[in-house]
């Protein structure tokens, strides 16, 4: 395990010593605003200047000081809320580079196999675009509020017999034979933009974190920030390497079980994937940096997304394995005390709304009535406030 010395400056070092923590790391754009992840990352990305930049200024996504689980597991915990971005999820730093690059290339189309996330980002950076976007998706296995994106956004959305799969496999064969560009994380371009995040968690912690935990369904996202706390390692400007410690669903655990799963199943709908495209490479991330690639229930995942939405977080499901994964390491004597943890949470809880609602007590129905309000409130009777 590396040094766990709290940095001398930077928002971790205000927190520890009383001052007031940042959320994000806007705060040091002297007042301008966030130009999205090329532009302010250009010289690490493979761009140009002939690039033609597709952006809807994603990423600066806040990192949140998190009270509650740094007290649960004694280690100093953050929360890099992907829901910030502009279509409520990480992908958009894929995207935008993906996208931008397609124009380049002077494409016309472009396709993606999708559990949801994908699908949004995709058809909105398209839109940007004014390229044509088809999506494919499994019959029954999205979320609405992921689908309304692709729709409004004008994709063409096609539902196949099959898993997510399966649906990629055609996106490949479409992307070989046929005009189209896949965007899917297999395009080398989504993993350079999605680096991007571990860059961000640099900027502000004023180096990497001791530990950094998130979630996986295609891989690709480990994969990225692997690679981004690296390329800052490469070049001085972190001082350590994280342990990256991944968390797939218990019902779509192919990595963990070692073997693909035909037919994975969980409530976290964005990692529902069987046989994850960038397997190697997330196995590689955990193993080089002394981490793990485990499993958690979704009775674990759905307790996570509740306690962060007490903390004023709403993700959506499958962004709380992470925190799910968290609590996990903690049980387990996993996490040394006063660690710096970094826990991704990918996407926005809007996108799929109907486990919190599922979860809470119908709203009470009382007359117009400010005594029945008071009452059902508990407030006692009297001057709310005392006279000056």
């Amino acid at each position: 395990m590396t040094d766990l010395a709290v940095p001398a400056s930077g928002p971790v070092a205000q927190h520890r010593s009383g001052g007031p923590p940042q959320s994000s790391p806007a705060h040091a754009l002297g007042g301008r605003q966030w130009r999205g992840v090329i532009e302010e990352y250009r010289d690490r990305l493979p761009v140009s200047a002939d690039t033609p930049v597709v952006t809807l200024r994603e990423g600066g996504t806040p990192l949140i000081h998190s009270a509650a689980l740094s007290a649960r597991t004694g280690c100093d915990v953050w929360l890099k809320f992907e829901g910030a971005n502009p279509t409520g999820s990480f992908k958009d730093r894929g995207m935008t580079l993906a996208i931008s690059k397609a124009v380049e290339r002077r494409a016309q189309a472009v396709i993606c196999a999708s559990t949801g996330n994908t699908s949004a980002s995709a058809a909105a950076y398209a839109a940007k675009a004014g390229l044509t976007c088809a999506v494919l998706i499994p019959r029954g296995k999205i979320a609405y509020g992921k689908l309304a994106q692709a729709l409004v956004h004008g994709a063409t959305v096609i539902q196949i017999e099959g898993n997510f799969d399966r649906a990629l496999s055609m996106c490949r064969a479409l992307d070989r034979d046929y005009p189209v560009e896949l965007v899917n994380s297999v395009n080398p371009s989504r993993i350079e933009g999605q680096k991007t995040g571990a860059f961000e968690v640099c900027d502000f912690l004023g180096r990497a974190p001791d530990i950094h935990v998130m979630p996986v369904g295609n891989a690709g996202n480990i994969t990225a920030y692997w690679r981004g706390y690296n390329e800052y390692a490469a070049d001085n400007l972190t001082d350590r390497l994280p342990v990256m410690h991944g968390f797939q669903a218990a019902g779509a655990s192919p990595i963990v079980q070692g073997a693909p799963v035909e037919s994975p199943t969980t409530i976290a709908t964005a990692i529902r994937i069987g046989n994850p495209a960038s397997w190697q490479q997330a196995v590689a991330a955990a193993n080089e940096s002394a981490g793990s690639i485990r499993a958690v229930t979704d009775r674990d995942i759905l307790q996570a997304y509740r306690t962060v939405a007490r903390e004023g977080v709403f993700c959506e499901m499958a962004s709380a394995a992470s925190v799910a994964g968290l609590l996990q390491l903690a049980s387990a004597g996993d996490l040394p005390e006063g660690a710096i943890v970094v826990c991704v949470l990918t996407g926005h809880g809007l996108k799929e709304p109907d486990w919190a609602v599922a979860g809470a007590a119908p709203p009470p129905v009382i007359p117009p009535d400010v005594g029945a309000a008071a009452e059902l409130l508990g407030l006692s009777d009297g001057p709310a406030h005392a006279s000056g």
